[in-house]
Order: structure tokens, then C-alpha cells, then sequence
């Protein structure tokens, strides 16, 4: 396992990461991008990162705004199935 910068020891940087997490949100919502799109590209960018948190909270929050689990699982090959829209991938790539 990799060293992560712990931010549990450093509230300014959480802070720093929720607000950006905030503006990105209602840049997204004032684009009007659905918030699952959003989801998915985090997620996706969480898996390149290779961070285990943020694949754990972006895919909940995923979950819980009602993407599904199966294309959740094929995410990280996004590129080889037709469970995307033309969007998605778009985003995606």
C-alpha cells in the first residue's frame, strides 16, 4: 500500500477538498449535468488515483443517486461495453 496524504490531520486540506467538491457540484448542476454523470467521472478518476476512499464514496454516493451496480463494476472498462451513452463516454474519455 501506498503513503496517502492523511487529511484527518490536516482539516485546512479537507476543507480545501470539500470546497472544491462543493464548486464542482454546482458547476455541474448549473451545466446541467446529471449528478450522475458527475458520479461516474469521479469514480473513474478515483480508480486511476488509485484511492480506495474515494472509490468507496463515490461509488455510494453513486449508488445512492441511482446508478447501478452493474455499471459500476464496468467502469474501469468503459470503453468495451454499450452500457454508456454517447455522454458518458464523452466524459469518460
Amino acid at each position: 500500500m501506498s503513503k496517502r496524504i492523511g487529511l484527518g490531520g490536516a482539516p485546512e486540506l479537507y476543507q480545501a477538498m470539500a470546497n472544491l467538491q462543493a464548486e464542482v457540484n454546482k458547476a455541474g448542476a448549473n451545466a446541467g449535468l446529471d449528478p450522475k454523470l458527475l458520479e461516474l467521472v469521479k469514480t473513474r478518476a478515483s480508480q486511476i488515483n488509485g484511492c480506495a476512499y474515494c472509490l468507496d464514496m463515490h461509488s455510494r454516493d453513486a449508488l445512492e443517486l441511482g446508478e447501478s451496480p452493474r455499471r459500476l463494476f464496468v467502469l474501469d472498462g468503459w470503453r468495451e461495453t454499450d452500457l454508456f451513452t454517447e455522454q458518458e463516454q464523452a466524459a469518460l474519455a
